[in-house]
């Protein structure tokens, strides 16, 4: 009963701790195309090609319809238009069938932004998988540049700060940058 007790802890931890992304602020992004759907609709998502709009808001959750993970595709939904007005992409990512991202990316994030599958090598590719669960990916959220660089990276299973940091990283490269890409089409 005792190692039961110790398990359950150890398990409470995991959860309720710090997630640890590897990948640090200025390393490559790793390069991927993917399934994702946009208002129920899948298409096929290269962060290749969202990277030559502008900076990409690229954020791991662990299910779609868990009640983390809606928390913060509503908050995600809600800040979408002010990251599309500094030029940034948002993108959330889980290991879901296709099929279920069709429905979450309608019900939680309100038809305002993608959300793509993160198969088992995407997630490790990232160093975002979730304790106990590898094949599913932890909470980690990434603002990755135009050059394929890692910018600001926040790891934390509660959704409290993702929204904002990301949001706070993306305006101060918009900041930086901005200027000199509008209108370079």
């Amino acid at each position: 009963m005792r190692m039961f007790s110790l398990a359950v802890a150890a398990a409470a931890v995991t959860v309720a701790g710090p997630a640890l992304a590897a990948l640090a602020v200025g390393a490559k992004a790793p390069a991927f195309t993917t399934k994702a759907s946009l208002a129920g609709k899948p298409f096929d998502f290269s962060l290749a090609e969202a990277l030559k709009k502008g900076p990409v808001v690229l954020y791991f959750f662990p299910a779609a319809f868990t009640p983390g993970c809606t928390v913060e595709a509503n908050a995600f939904a809600d800040a979408t238009d002010d990251f599309e007005k500094m030029g940034a992409t948002v993108i959330g990512m889980s290991n879901d069938p296709i099929e279920k991202l069709n429905e979450f990316s309608v019900k939680e994030c309100r038809n305002k932004f993608a959300v793509g599958v993160a198969n088992e090598k995407l997630i490790e590719e990232y160093d975002v998988p979730l304790p106990l669960r590898p094949s599913r990916s932890n909470r980690t959220s990434y603002v990755i540049a135009p050059d394929g660089k890692i910018i600001f990276v926040h790891s934390e299973m509660a959704p409290k700060g993702h929204i904002t940091g990301t949001f706070a990283a993306v305006k101060k490269w918009h900041a930086e940058h901005g200027a000199k890409t509008k209108g370079a089409d």
